[in-house]
């Protein structure tokens, strides 16, 4: 692996610390009080004395069992808690899996824009990559064909995120159930970044997972995103194929092997007390979409974009005369942080003007004031 830049470092040297901050792509996060009063209401008062007296031994390879059942009742019957790997957080898990699945004689797809660790992580596993764009004409959808046209007889690796971040859009079901047909017809392993599934604004809207689907199919996971639970650092892997499952963890050795038990209970905790906390962060989620879309309304002459269907994060145009980029800086200079193209794409030739907004969290509403302010301030210049 050669050395890569994240691409939000430059980003971070010019917001960080910002108060009115729209970089956060997370649902309002939790506190460990309000976890623990969760499972307090559940009766779960066995896991809470476990948690203030646990060991401080190494947990399992690939995490306790405890845990890894919890997960797999995110899926459905072809997926148990065999099927489930739990690493330090979501990052490690997409470098992991490209690790396993790639080498320097293998080709893989990805596309863009998207998550840099999403991207990029079959180039550190030194797999020849093909990158292909994705339009908001076509809704910032996938087309099937055009990753056709993009196997090669090498091709191992297509690499897939939904709901689509940065633009909180979901996959057409007929295009998920193409690239499974074309990856199934190759011999091609599929992952997608699944990181928020469960905060589709209308649960009719959302995806089968890629693991639930697909015999060679993976998909990965975190807490930080429909739960909020960035700071528990779990993610995981679920997927049928145990001799690739070996495979992870041989690779998962040299890394972070043992997740903090600690971090594993609060995940057990949360995961236990799901169906509140995301009733919670949805309802948080869509009230500040329909904010949102005031804003935009207001604002048509500045920004457009295509409306996000799910998640906390909205992929958004600006129309006036600056990039992003410029934009950003201004906007910093005012105390407010969005994240520009750059942060999604190495080539923002074609999103020179977009940048990602997160409505996750109940501070929204203040930061869109903040936000209007701006465009009060200087709308009559463009």
């Amino acid at each position: 692996m050669s050395y890569r830049e994240p691409w939000s470092k430059k980003h971070k040297k010019v917001t960080g610390g910002l108060q009115h901050n729209f970089s956060n792509s997370f649902s309002e996060p939790l506190t460990s009080d309000e976890l623990i009063n969760y499972t307090r209401e559940r009766g779960d008062s066995s896991l809470i004395d476990e948690f203030y007296s646990h060991s401080l031994e190494y947990t399992p390879n690939g995490g306790s069992l405890d845990l890894r059942e919890e997960v797999a009742g995110l899926y459905g019957s072809r997926i148990c808690a065999e099927n489930i790997l739990i690493f330090a957080g979501g990052q490690v898990a997409l470098q992991t899996a490209a690790y396993a699945v790639l080498d320097k004689h293998s080709h893989s797809i990805v596309f863009t824009p998207g998550y840099q660790s999403v991207l990029q992580a079959p180039e550190h596993a030194l797999s020849d990559t093909t990158i292909i764009k994705l339009h908001p004409e076509d809704q910032w959808q996938i087309d099937p064909e055009e990753v056709e046209r993009s196997i090669k007889k090498n091709t191992r690796y297509i690499v897939t995120n939904d709901p689509f971040n940065p633009a909180g859009t979901v996959m057409k079901p007929e295009i998920q159930s193409a690239l499974i047909e074309i990856a199934r017809k190759h011999n091609i392993t599929l992952l997608c970044d699944e990181a928020y599934r469960l905060l589709e604004h209308n649960e009719s809207d959302r995806l089968p997972a890629m693991a639930d689907l697909y015999e060679q199919g993976i998909s990965a996971c975190t807490m930080s995103k429909p739960w909020g639970a960035c700071g528990i650092t779990i993610g995981w892997l679920a997927l049928q194929d145990l001799n690739l499952k070996q495979k992870l963890i041989d690779i998962q050795y040299f890394g972070t092997a043992c997740p903090a038990r600690a971090s594993e209970l609060q995940a057990i905790m949360t995961l236990r007390s799901g169906s509140a906390i995301l009733k919670r962060n949805l309802h948080i989620a869509k009230e500040n979409l329909l904010l949102l879309d005031q804003f935009m309304l207001d604002y048509q002459d500045y920004f457009d974009w295509v409306r996000p269907t799910a998640s906390t994060v909205a992929f958004v145009n600006f129309k006036g005369p600056l990039t992003s980029t410029e934009l950003g800086e201004r906007l910093a200079r005012e105390g407010i942080s969005i994240k520009p193209s750059y942060c999604f794409t190495d080539d923002t030739s074609d999103y020179n003007n977009y940048f990602r907004i997160g409505f996750g969290e109940k501070a929204t509403l203040s930061r869109l004031n903040e936000l209007r302010r701006f465009m009060e301030k200087y709308k009559h210049n463009w």
